[in-house]
């Protein structure tokens, strides 16, 4: 389950016949809008990692996975870092309701954290809740190597992970978590600090959701 979701109904966050997420730079055009979206976004992934502040967030907490949403997207959604307001679905899979939403959010933050499969249980969960409007993929994977890192000191090599069999274990995630557990089992290394892990993973959790425009360490403002 990535990013891209399908939503209940139209609201005042779309615009134009295409259904375009209102914006700060004013894009109708989804395409025009998906790449500026990509290339501001991993900018600011890129500033991120290099700025040292990554590392300062506490791991694992709601507030941590905000601060993230908040830098990635502050440059392109007012919603940057805010939880929804309406009810999302992607295909007949409807995330946490908004109703529910506050509830679910303070039950993963009390998640154990201090193994791997405790981690991705976690994970899991966060992304059953997918608590922003859009970006959750691409913020949520930065908060689990976070956790990662804290925890076991180790992070995943997203670029090991393939995006057909990730996108397959995350849709079956929420009734069996067996698969995406071995996938990203797999994949994790003890290069925590190593950057080009850093940058060409961010390239990979962003294709996955169809964003493969720019490369992340090649971005200049």
């Amino acid at each position: 389950m990535g990013c891209r979701t399908e939503y209940d109904s139209p609201d005042d966050n779309m615009t134009g016949d295409d259904m375009t997420l209102q914006n700060k730079l004013n894009i109708t055009d989804p395409a025009e809008l998906m790449r500026e979206e990509e290339r501001l976004s991993k900018l600011r992934a890129k500033e991120l990692y290099d700025s040292g502040r990554l590392t300062e967030m506490k791991a694992g907490t709601v507030s941590s996975l905000l601060d993230i949403h908040r830098i990635l997207f502050s440059d392109i959604y007012d919603f940057a870092g805010e939880i929804r307001t309406v009810n999302l679905a992607k295909g007949s899979f409807r995330f946490a309701p908004v109703m529910y939403l506050a509830a679910a959010l303070e039950n993963v933050e009390k998640m154990p954290q201090s193994t791997f499969e405790q981690i991705i249980e976690k994970y899991v969960e966060m992304n059953i809740a997918h608590p922003f409007r859009e970006g959750n993929g691409r913020a949520t994977r930065i908060w689990l190597d976070l956790i990662l890192r804290k925890e076991l000191s180790k992070v995943v090599d997203w670029s090991k992970v393939d995006k057909t069999d990730y996108l397959l274990a995350m849709e079956r995630s929420p009734v069996k978590d067996v698969e995406i557990k071995y996938l990203l089992r797999e994949a994790l290394t003890d290069k925590i600090n190593d950057r080009e892990i850093y940058m060409k993973g961010i390239d990979n959790s962003y294709m996955y959701e169809g964003y493969h425009a720019f490369e992340t360490d090649k971005i200049e403002r």
